[in-house]
């Protein structure tokens, strides 16, 4: 490995160290009564005031949401009776690591363990030639073990360098053609419970965002909030609440009719099921792996 590489690898790692404790904090906060955007404001500056960077928007996602909510800047939400899975990412220099947790306040406990459980298996399972539909099959059976069903139209997935979401994709469920995981690869792993079918679809609100290309723009609220997305954020994915232009709900439209940035609709069991979540980032080696965001 070359000394480049064990930089990059640190800083991994040094992500992963702020990321677990910034999670197992947020965790804490997450009571009847809470607010949304107070949370999620509260983990972001805490990962910066830990010496690293939010590599996406906190995701708060509730009940039958799995993923891509967070607060709008004006949100008054807060938190019921629920369950609320906590995904949160740090990057150093664009390193990433990604986490998540469900801390379940709506009295379905065995939901939540079956995710942690699931995710248990799947490390047990990790290591360098290993394919990763052997991980989605350890993943599943578990899940499949408490009488839920995992979800099937969300993976785990590589983290590159500036990048969120890379090859290879982890699956939750078994698949004969997955790919080969590789001495050195970091993967997210993140198996997703229902007690619905098994699938999400999209809803329709949209409060994160990701620069899809570079692009001159007139409107002037528009081309401010591309430049400080280009300059801060670069291909990682923002919060409407993150741009400090005017009128940034409106910048923001602009960029997506003009296909400079895409939008993450919030994903929702297509049924309206609860969805339970956990996921850590590790980097494979050749006798099993190296757990990046575990709690010290």
């Amino acid at each position: 490995m070359s000394t480049l590489e064990d930089e990059q690898y640190e800083k991994h790692r040094e992500a992963g160290r702020i990321l677990a404790q910034v999670r197992d904090e947020a965790a804490e906060r997450v009571e009847v009564g809470a607010s949304h955007l107070e949370l999620a404001e509260w983990a972001e500056d805490r990962i910066r005031e830990l010496g690293g960077d939010p590599a996406f928007p906190v995701n708060i996602s509730i009940d039958e949401e799995a993923a891509h909510a967070t607060p709008s800047p004006d949100d008054d939400a807060t938190v019921g009776e629920e369950m609320v899975n906590l995904d949160l990412g740090v990057h150093i220099d664009g390193w990433l690591a990604d986490t998540a947790v469900t801390v379940d306040l709506s009295g379905n406990a065995e939901l939540a363990e079956a995710s942690e459980e699931a995710l248990a298996a799947a490390l047990d399972v990790v290591e360098a030639g290993v394919s990763t539909g052997e991980v989605g099959a350890a993943v599943e059976d578990v899940i499949e073990g408490y009488g839920f069903n995992p979800v099937v139209n969300l993976t785990g997935h590589g983290l590159g360098h500036w990048e969120q979401h890379t090859s290879p994709n982890i699956p939750n469920r078994a698949v004969s053609q997955g790919a080969t995981l590789e001495a050195g690869d970091v993967v997210a792993i993140e198996p997703f419970a229902t007690d619905g079918s098994g699938k999400v679809k999209e809803g329709s609100d949209e409060e994160i965002f990701a620069l899809e290309r570079e692009a001159s723009v007139r409107n002037r609220q528009a081309r401010q909030a591309l430049e400080q997305v280009v300059d801060e954020f670069k291909t990682l994915p923002f919060a409407t609440r993150w741009l400090g232009t005017s009128r940034a709900e409106m910048a923001l439209r602009r960029l997506e009719q003009q296909g400079v940035v895409h939008g993450y609709p919030v994903l929702k069991e297509q049924d309206g099921y609860l969805v339970s979540q956990k996921e850590h980032t590790v980097i494979v080696t050749e006798g099993g792996c190296e757990v990046t965001t575990r709690s010290r």
